[in-house]
């Protein structure tokens, strides 16, 4: 992992660099008495815990250092998940104090915690504070636990420049760290309330759900801000900053809101517009249906009624046909008949007596004794007179 290159030590928090190297080569103890370096003690990391504690061996014994005035995110706690850069911070410490390191420790008013790690400042060969240079680079903030305050203007010096570079828990670029989650999330709510809605109910409202989604990331991110107060990555903004964000945050999730139930408002009206629309369709549809409906029974009336006349033109022809057919019959029968007779051969006339052969005239008809009756007569014997029947 590349770090920062070390910074040095103000004259007035330094041990020198002739007592710190005959220090960290002897790794025999304290200095000598009544040298103006007697706090110093030299020790040996055993190993690295986490960003800002470490084992070391000093007096004789490896003992747990807490480093002062200096805090990194948190990894070991068995109660709280792992925290923004914590894991960076942890290596970052480890490539500055790899185990059989030689270091020199300072102390304070307070020499350890309520978890009776010791309380130090730890010094590197050339010099460097370790306790800063994790400020240095952003994994790790100042902290000011009265009575000791020794090393605290050093580490916030170190931690200015953090802040000036945006390096570590000030990245906005580190997508865990506050700066980046709500500039992400300023971002996100800016596009989504910026964004050019349709003009259907089914696209103002995917419109509706991404504003929501984005209040709900901005929203996440705000109560991030307040309900992580004593976390790292919220005391690296510093008060300022942290309200400012807060502000910022505020302002856009307000236009958010705004923006979500204007977005709700047009999408309910659109959906009910839709309804509407949808209704007079199903009745329009509804009234084409029936009509379609009357024309078809229209047209199979129509076609019955064609159907039934081709059908009695059809048996009234047959009918016809059928009469022609019989009255040609019949003139044929007859002329056949006719034909017959006509080529029967004569009937020799009867034979009749000589005497028989004259016929008397018939007596002249009487005159009508009875003007203008002329119905049946009922004749006299001997056929001269006759009377009405």
């Amino acid at each position: 992992m590349n770090h920062a290159p070390f910074r040095r030590l103000a004259p007035a928090t330094l041990l020198t660099a002739a007592v710190l190297a005959t220090t960290l080569t002897a790794c025999t103890g304290s200095t000598p008495s009544g040298d103006a370096t007697a706090d110093f003690e030299a020790g040996t990391v055993v190993r690295v815990i986490d960003g800002d504690t470490l084992v070391i061996n000093f007096d004789d014994e490896d003992q747990t250092v807490r480093l002062l005035n200096v805090d990194t995110p948190e990894t070991k706690d068995p109660n709280k998940p792992v925290e923004c850069l914590g894991p960076e911070a942890t290596e970052k410490l480890e490539s500055l104090t790899p185990p059989g390191t030689k270091v020199a420790l300072d102390f304070d008013v307070e020499r350890t915690d309520k978890y009776d790690r010791v309380l130090a400042a730890v010094f590197i060969e050339d010099q460097t504070l370790v306790n800063a240079e994790l400020a240095r680079v952003g994994l790790g903030v100042p902290v000011l636990i009265e009575p000791n305050k020794k090393y605290y203007d050093e580490v916030q010096a170190a931690y200015n420049e953090a802040t000036a570079q945006g390096v570590g828990l000030l990245d906005v670029a580190t997508g865990c760290t506050l700066p980046a989650e709500v500039t992400d999330a300023v971002e996100a709510l800016t596009e989504a309330t910026d964004a050019q809605a349709g003009e259907t109910a089914t696209a103002v409202a995917a419109t509706a759900a991404g504003i929501l989604a984005a209040l709900t990331t901005a929203k996440a991110a705000r109560e991030a801000l307040e309900a992580g107060k004593d976390t790292v990555r919220v005391l690296a903004l510093g008060a300022d900053r942290t309200a400012a964000l807060a502000r910022e945050l505020d302002t856009q999730i307000t236009k958010g809101e705004q923006s979500l139930a204007s977005a709700n408002t047009k999408a309910t009206a659109l959906q009910e517009a839709e309804k509407a629309a949808e209704a007079a369709a199903d009745e329009a549809e509804a009234a084409r249906v029936a009509e379609a409906a009357r024309v078809e029974a229209e047209r199979i009336q129509a076609e019955a009624a064609e159907a039934a006349r081709v059908e009695a033109e059809r048996v009234q022809a047959e009918a016809n046909a059928r009469a022609e057919a019989d009255r040609l019959a019949a003139e044929a029968a007859a002329a056949a008949e006719q034909e017959r007779i006509r080529n029967l051969p004569p009937v020799p006339a009867p034979y009749i007596p000589p005497a028989q052969q004259y016929i008397p005239p018939a007596p002249p008809a009487a005159q009508n004794p009875y003007p203008g009756y002329n119905g049946p007569r009922c004749y006299a014997p001997g056929g001269k007179s006759w009377r009405p029947c």
